[in-house]
């Protein structure tokens, strides 16, 4: 039996014959059209091409189809790779799904049309730039310059309220010194059960004597607990941080005012990592997020990206990513993981 030949109509590639039979019925490529004819994305085309499926589109092979759009191979490469783990998939314009989606993929096993869809995929190379903006839930594929294919799956971190109550003492003292605040005569309650700061002499020190982060700092004077004026802390913070401390001490508060406790991710690379129903410095528990705080109109590479989820995995931790504009109350979270299909 002869190879079908597919012919380009606008974005499609036409194939007729007894197309409808052997590419969509049989394996989910394409949309019907007329009779038994099928329209391919210029992905589905290409990929027929490279096992031989299709003889030629308007007499190209393989090579000569994939050349002609310079951004096809990388949306190519992951389409082969979700179909060689046994994924049926379906580029987004047969499906409705997210507009900056490429590819909706189905739970194994399950059809195009009216299967049930498991991922929303979209394709990028590790050279493209990434607004933050950009990263919706999802999957996001990444191909690198091997050709080989990373996935990360995008989604919101679970950091709703965890109901832990705060002690609330008020007119506690403390002094500006350098980028800390320290309180000579703090309630114990403040470190041992709220977990504020460090004691200025190491973790086995008197408490009373503790050491805050301006972040720490300004948001416990914003809420009385410090006599210490709220402004000269975050003026001290401006000067070492500019816009990022805003940033920072907006991130921090919504976590505090959801029951969870942010401490420095210094040693991560991040702005925090977060603990969650904090009762008892003695029976700490693992931190399980990092955060790392970004004005909203950063632009991530997928390399940094990279970089970031490996490390919060190699920790036992889930990357998340908190964007605030500077003179701005609306915030966005995405949290992102290493995904296996």
């Amino acid at each position: 039996m002869s190879k079908p030949v597919g012919t380009i109509e606008g974005d499609e590639v036409r194939v007729g014959g007894d197309a409808r039979q052997r590419f969509f019925d049989s394996r989910g490529y394409g949309e019907p059209r007329g009779g038994n004819e099928v329209a391919l994305a210029p992905v589905e085309a290409a990929h027929l091409l490279s096992r031989g499926d299709l003889a030629s589109v308007e007499g190209m092979g393989f090579r000569e189809f994939l050349g002609r759009d310079e951004g096809l191979v990388v949306r190519f490469r992951v389409y082969a790779d979700l179909r060689s783990r046994g994924f049926y998939l379906s580029p987004t314009r047969w499906t409705g799904a997210p507009s900056n989606a490429d590819f909706v993929v189905y739970e194994r096993g399950e059809r195009p049309f009216d299967g049930d869809r498991r991922y929303a995929v979209r394709a990028i190379g590790e050279r493209a730039p990434l607004p933050i903006s950009d990263l919706d839930d999802g999957v996001l594929a990444v191909v690198d310059e091997e050709s080989e294919v990373t996935y990360f799956e995008i989604g919101s971190p679970e950091f709703e309220d965890s109901g832990t109550p705060e002690p609330t003492p008020s007119s506690v003292a403390g002094e500006l010194l350098s980028d800390r605040v320290v309180l000579w005569d703090a309630p114990a309650s403040l470190y041992e059960r709220s977990f504020y700061g460090q004691p200025i002499g190491g973790r086995d020190a008197d408490p009373s004597e503790l050491a805050l982060s301006l972040v720490e700092g300004a948001y416990l004077a914003e809420r009385g607990v410090l006599e210490l004026e709220a402004e000269d802390i975050e003026g001290r913070g401006r000067e070492s941080e500019g816009e990022r401390f805003d940033r920072r001490l907006a991130v921090y508060t919504t976590l505090r005012e959801r029951g969870f406790v942010p401490k420095t991710g210094f040693k991560f690379g991040a702005d925090f990592r977060v603990y969650g129903g904090v009762e008892s410095v003695d029976e700490l528990g693992h931190s399980e997020h990092l955060v790392r705080v970004l004005p909203s109109e950063y632009v991530l590479s997928p390399r940094e990206l990279s970089l970031d989820v490996r490390l919060a995995g190699g920790v036992r931790k889930r990357m998340v990513f908190a964007t605030y504009g500077a003179s701005s109350d609306t915030s966005e979270w995405r949290a992102v993981r290493r995904l296996t299909p």
